[in-house]
């Protein structure tokens, strides 16, 4: 370990070792072996960058909206350029194939882009002689220094659903990315600076718990951006709204997608392959549950099948369709509920754990695995596994799918396959899910709308990116106003810029 390369944090504008004391492994889930180590925050080190970003604010936060602007774009075609090289990056430390881990900075950029245009979202309202001689208007004003703290499964796009917008409308940003991927966060920062961002705007820590409780009770930090598991969401949520900050903890899923008999299986075995197996189901918005209404499940499941027999599974550099998993630990954890579900009387009709890998050995691997009959009191059906598992659950009727669904403790994402209009508008206003696919398998919305689910998956009220992350991060301020004598500037004809 001694020889690996480190991965620091960034502070103040430039790489910063830290306090040095303790390191975690940053493996390559292909090949099974720590390549790199990551320096692990102590609370001077969060408090290090706190400071920086506190330093950093009141210029940033004044400076003109114009030129807040013009580094938004600028980053943006940096970011545009180097999504090759931010894509190997993520690939080396997560396991996920190139194409995919390119998709997700494609999706990154969305929020990006929308950022770009910040102007339109934090507009403020004037009513004009609200009372005789005074105007009432409305301002949105940055909260201050804010905390993201970002999950493994999506090291580029889940930090850019915040980071750019928490920047653009003038807050300063402490990330603490997940210390199994560490270091696109490294690589987003070195391009934010050369977009022009000022030091100490944009700040990474990276850690453990240690950090994370640090980020979370610092009396400087305003917000808490946080995505994960439900348990840990949970505490998030309620240690910061404890200490009076404004949290938004996005939490687990199960996602169903419940498939009615007049479906288009051809069209549904696809999307059952892609949204449960894509980036080896380490998605919180992959489909793990497939609610198939009779007489429609062995149909499907033989179309699923023969989709997963054309399945290779290999390393991510090269041409396959599915990685590793991201930890020996998880790979393990997810193949004991293959086990699980033998014990519990389900059927395992095609077991990952047999799978040849194009890959080294020691990879954490572990093929697509489809499971029929799955008993909703089963762990299979119950728990979060968040790997390549796929579950069948047969029902009578559309009736008895949707009360699944809507009893299920997550309301993340949900889909429905079929070519009946009626039956879909009548699902997306009945399901308790917060984000809906029509014969679409994976709703995440588009940068304009809004990303959040219901129920245990979403702790606070605001939701990701669009409108609402705007609002998430800014105040609005109230101003009545009167003026006895209107004021008059000097002559200037030029056209006003900046």
């Amino acid at each position: 370990m001694a020889n690996l390369p480190v991965v620091e944090h960034w502070i103040g504008g430039k790489f910063d070792s830290g306090s040095g004391g303790r390191f975690g492994d940053v493996f390559n889930p292909a090949l099974g072996r720590a390549v790199k180590k990551v320096s692990l925050a102590e609370v001077s080190d969060v408090d290090k960058a706190v400071a920086a970003a506190k330093a950093a604010l009141p210029a940033w936060r004044d400076l003109s909206v114009a030129r807040r602007q013009k580094i938004m774009f600028a980053f943006r075609d940096l970011l545009e350029r180097k999504v090759l090289e931010l894509a190997a990056i993520i690939t080396e430390e997560h396991g996920k194939v190139l194409s995919d881990a390119a998709g997700e900075i494609a999706r990154g950029l969305e929020v990006v882009e929308l950022s770009t245009s910040f102007p339109n979202y934090i507009k403020g309202e004037y009513v004009e002689n609200a009372s005789t001689g005074v105007d009432v208007y409305s301002l949105h004003q940055a909260l201050g220094v804010v905390g993201i703290i970002s999950p493994f499964n999506f090291p580029a796009m889940v930090p850019l659903w915040f980071i750019p917008v928490a920047l653009s409308v003038g807050n300063t940003v402490i990330l603490k990315p997940s210390e199994k991927d560490p270091s696109a966060a490294n690589f987003i920062a070195e391009l934010l600076k050369e977009a022009g961002l000022p030091d100490g705007v944009f700040n990474v820590v990276h850690g453990d718990k240690v950090a994370v409780d640090r980020l979370i009770d610092h009396e400087d930090v305003e917000s808490i951006s946080f995505v994960g598991s439900t348990p840990i969401a949970k505490y998030v949520y309620e240690r910061g709204t404890g200490l009076g900050k404004r949290v938004q903890a996005f939490g687990g899923a199960k996602n169903h997608m419940l498939v009615l008999p007049d479906a288009d299986l051809d069209l549904t075995a696809d999307a059952s392959v892609n949204a449960g197996f894509g980036s080896a189901g380490e998605r919180c918005m992959a489909i793990s549950v497939v609610v198939a209404v009779e007489p429609v499940a062995d149909a499907l499941i033989e179309k699923i099948v023969e989709r997963l027999e054309g399945l290779k599974v290999g390393d991510g550099t090269k041409n396959c369709d599915m990685g590793p998993l991201i930890t020996e630990v998880h790979r393990d954890k997810v193949s004991s509920y293959i086990e699980l579900a033998e014990k519990d009387g389900a059927k395992v009709v095609v077991d990952g754990r047999s799978i040849k890998a194009d890959g080294d050995p020691n990879g954490f691997w572990l093929g697509p695995t489809l499971i029929d009959e799955v008993p909703l009191n089963s762990g299979v059906y119950k728990d979060e596994i968040f790997g390549p598992v796929l579950a069948i659950v047969r029902v009578k009727t559309y009736e008895e799918g949707l009360k699944i669904i809507n009893s299920n403790q997550y309301g993340n994402g949900t889909a429905i396959f079929t070519n009946d209009g009626g039956a879909a508008r009548k699902f997306q206003n009945e399901v308790t899910v917060g984000m809906v696919g029509v014969n679409v398998p994976i709703p995440v919305p588009v940068g304009y709308f809004s990303f959040g689910g219901w129920k245990a998956s979403l702790f606070g009220d605001t939701k990701a990116y669009g409108a609402q992350g705007f609002h998430f991060f800014t105040r609005e301020k109230a101003i009545t106003s009167r003026w006895l004598d209107p004021s008059h500037g000097g002559i200037n004809l030029g056209f006003p810029q900046n």
